[in-house]
Order: structure tokens, then sequence, then C-alpha cells
């Protein structure tokens, strides 16, 4: 049979191994105070004695735990600040080189994320979109200056210059350890839900949604800003030229969203 006072001390080591298991402070001078000497038969004092270094030394490893997650959360905000500043330093680079463009890779962003936030994105998720968004352009860095630039019709010969900036893109991102695939939403941001579109590929797995986001953000950007070979079409007709092409080329709920943000007011360039 237990006696009272070690039913006492059972209760009370009980409670305190409950209140950390429930991740509560425990009382360390009270639970203690259970093992002063004199206070109960020794081999009761003894136990208490054992629990009390046991859970000083979870109470120190926790600590320890602590110190280790604060450290690696500055790691990852130092290498979180410098991929910003990468991926920004080749946003910039590009836009330098092709000054027609220059703010479409910011304006595509904006609405890519918009889109995706409208579609319940989580702000990884998002972080990744956002990151491609800004560079899907990249490889117009290998096409020459005198294409982009052109004023006035662009040839064939010339257009597929431009339609390789996909796979371009995709070979310089690829080497670069994102913790998303950016690379494959750059590559695949140009195919199309009804197989047109390019890099023609083998692959008949599913266009990403990221891809499919950045492809309808991109044409709709584009038609509504002026270019060396047009002037600005307007964003009207940008959003007529979706809707017609909403389920053949454009995933249908990303085009429903992004016409209802315009539409709505609730986003404008």
């Amino acid at each position: 049979m237990i006696d009272e006072q070690a039913q006492g001390l059972l209760d009370e080591l009980t409670r305190v191994c409950t209140k950390i298991a429930n991740g509560k402070n425990w009382e360390k001078d009270r639970f203690f105070e259970l093992t002063r000497e004199g206070s109960y038969p020794a081999h009761i004092t003894g136990l208490a004695e054992s629990f009390g270094m046991m859970l000083v030394k979870v109470e120190t490893r926790e600590f320890q735990l602590e110190q280790k997650l604060e450290e690696l959360q500055k790691s990852y905000m130092r290498t979180s600040t410098m991929l910003d500043g990468m991926v920004l330093s080749l946003a910039s680079t590009l836009e330098h080189r092709d000054p027609y463009t220059a703010g479409h890779g910011r304006r595509v962003t904006e609405l890519s994320c918009a889109i995706a936030g409208q579609m319940g994105f989580d702000s990884d998720r998002m972080e990744g979109l956002r990151i491609a968004a800004l560079l899907h352009d990249i490889g117009k860095i290998a096409v020459p200056l005198e294409i982009l630039s052109k004023p006035g019709p662009i040839s064939e010969h010339e257009f597929n210059l431009i339609k390789t900036h996909s796979q371009t893109g995709h070979d310089i991102l690829a080497s670069i350890d994102f913790p998303w695939p950016v690379a494959q939403f750059v590559l695949q941001h140009h195919r199309r839900i009804d197989g047109s579109g390019y890099p023609v590929t083998n692959d008949a797995g599913e266009i990403p949604l990221e891809a499919r986001i950045l492809g309808v953000a991109d044409v709709v950007e584009a038609m509504s800003s002026h270019r060396p070979y047009r002037p600005a079409l307007g964003i009207d007709r940008a959003l007529e030229e979706l809707t017609a092409a909403k389920g053949i080329a454009f995933d249908s709920e990303v085009t429903d969203i992004c016409i209802r943000l315009f539409r709505t007011g609730e986003f404008s360039f």
C-alpha cells in the first residue's frame, strides 16, 4: 500500500509532468520543496530528486533547441534576402537590356500573385510563383536585341528565335537550387492546355498551375501594353481575347479569376 505522504508526492509528480507535456512552465521551487530532506522518506525523496534532475535536463535541452531554432531562422532570413537580391538583379538585368518591356516582369508578377491569392495559395507557394513571374522572360537575354526592339512585324525566323526564351530561361534557372520548381514554371508558361504553344514537348503531363497562371498574366499584360511592333491594344481587348480562348488555350478557372479582378476593379495595371 502507498502511504498518504508517498501518494501526495506521486500526485505532485504527475501534475508537474502533465504541465510539461502540455507545454506549460513547471514550478521548480514548489517541486524541489518536495525533495527537501526530512519531508518524506529517503526513497521517496530520492525518487523526487531523480524526477527533478530529469526535468531540468528536459528544460535545458528545450532551451538549446530554441537557440538552434533562432539560429536557423536567422540563417533562413539571410538566405532569403540573398535569394531575393539575386532574383531582382536578374530581372533588372533583363529590363536594362530591353527597355521596351521595362516593368513587364513586375506587372506580370503583380497580376499572377493577385490571381493566386484568389485561388488560395499559401505564402510559400506564392513566393515560388512570385520568383518565377519576375524571371519568366530571363531567357530573352539570349535573343538578339535587334529582334526584341524591332519596329514592325517580326518574321517567322525571328519569332522562332524569340520562342527559344522559355527553354533558355529554364536552362539558366535549373542550375539554381530554388525551394520550388521555378525552372519548370518558366519553361511551361507559353504552353497551352490544348497542346499548342511552346516549347513543343513529348511530355503529356499536366501543365503546373503556376505556369497556367503565368501564361494568362503574361498574355494580358503584353496585349494591354505598348510593344515596338504594335501599339498597346488595351485591357478590354486583352480580356476579350482571353475570354475567346478560355478553356481552349487558357485554364478556365484562372481566366475567370483574371477577368473578374479587372472587371470588378480589384486589380489594374
